[in-house]
């Protein structure tokens, strides 16, 4: 069995809240009871989004939860930097060579006319049909980069089993037409770079895993096994955010409430059997993906630790 690399890869847009801990802990966990390296990754290539200080805030308080890390931007690591805005030449390289191996089109089509044309269920990401397969429909406009997604990989996931998501959004970006790379090629390229054997994240990027199935594969390597845990949600059953009320680990701080009853707390939404107070050290021994909840949970914040 290979030595286990597993990784967290939040982006500074923000501060942590409940729902992004979660996906945290359960991360760790997974690589700590693997007796594996966890490695902390950020995800700042959307540099408009990026909130100034909110890198060290996130770390700071994942720290404070008691999580560590083996490879990260404070900590360094043979495989870094593990900061995205420092390896735009490694996803350059990769875009150079699915574009030479013919997976890669230009595309000139705008959101709205494909919004126009494509149909997908409320809430989600149109479809693309493909407007540009055979040529730019615009070739006087500047043109995004498509890869060529002919078929929906098959995956087997740690928590949900077999999963076939559809086409996701058919074919992808992977470079805006402001040259901007996207999630998608540049979270492979890091990956793959960091030799990361199991991807745990929540299963809202689901329907990004046969996309970077595909990625892994057109870049000439086998993809790692994925693990999606579900999401914390509201009462109203729309995920769990700054309308429901304060969900910030840094807000939960401020209010006094301790580290060990957060991690409580996450490790029982988790289905996991802890008490209500615990320090995350202390669920490594019993941690077991099978006992693990498959199921949404619904968090009302306003009795939260109250």
């Amino acid at each position: 069995m290979s030595f286990y690399r597993g990784r967290f890869a939040p982006s500074p847009t923000g501060r942590v809240h409940l729902g992004t801990a979660r996906t945290a802990l359960v991360a760790w966990l997974r690589a700590r009871s693997q007796q594996g390296a966890y490695v902390m990754r950020v995800e700042d290539i959307d540099a408009p989004r990026v909130v100034p200080g909110a890198m060290e805030a996130m770390l700071d308080d994942l720290r404070w939860l008691g999580l560590d890390w083996d490879e990260g931007p404070d900590v360094g690591g043979a495989l870094g930097p593990y900061v995205q805005s420092l390896r735009l030449a490694r996803y350059e390289a990769a875009f150079e060579q699915l574009r030479a191996g013919g997976h890669l089109y230009p595309c000139t089509c705008t959101r709205k006319e494909i919004a126009s044309i494509a149909s997908a269920p409320h809430g989600e990401e149109a479809i693309y049909p493909g407007l540009c397969r055979e040529g730019p429909t615009h070739p006087e406009r500047a043109s995004a980069w498509r890869f060529r997604m002919d078929d929906a990989p098959t995956f087997v996931d740690v928590v949900r089993g077999a999963s076939r998501s559809g086409m996701g959004a058919g074919d992808f970006v992977v470079r805006r037409a402001d040259g901007v790379f996207s999630y998608q090629l540049a979270v492979v390229v890091d990956d793959r770079a960091m030799e990361i054997t199991e991807v745990v994240r929540g299963d809202d990027l689901l329907s990004s895993t046969p996309r970077q199935i595909a990625l892994h594969r057109a870049l000439g390597g086998e993809p790692p096994a994925w693990m999606h845990v579900p999401l914390v949600v509201g009462p109203d059953g729309e995920r769990l955010g700054k309308r429901h009320g304060s969900t910030a680990i840094a807000e939960l701080r401020a209010r006094g409430v301790r580290a060990e009853s957060i991690v409580g707390w996450l490790a029982r939404s988790l289905g996991m059997s802890a008490p209500s107070t615990i320090a995350a050290r202390e669920l490594i021994e019993g941690f077991d993906v099978a006992t693990l909840s498959r199921e949404v949970v619904v968090a009302d914040v306003a009795t939260l630790f109250a």
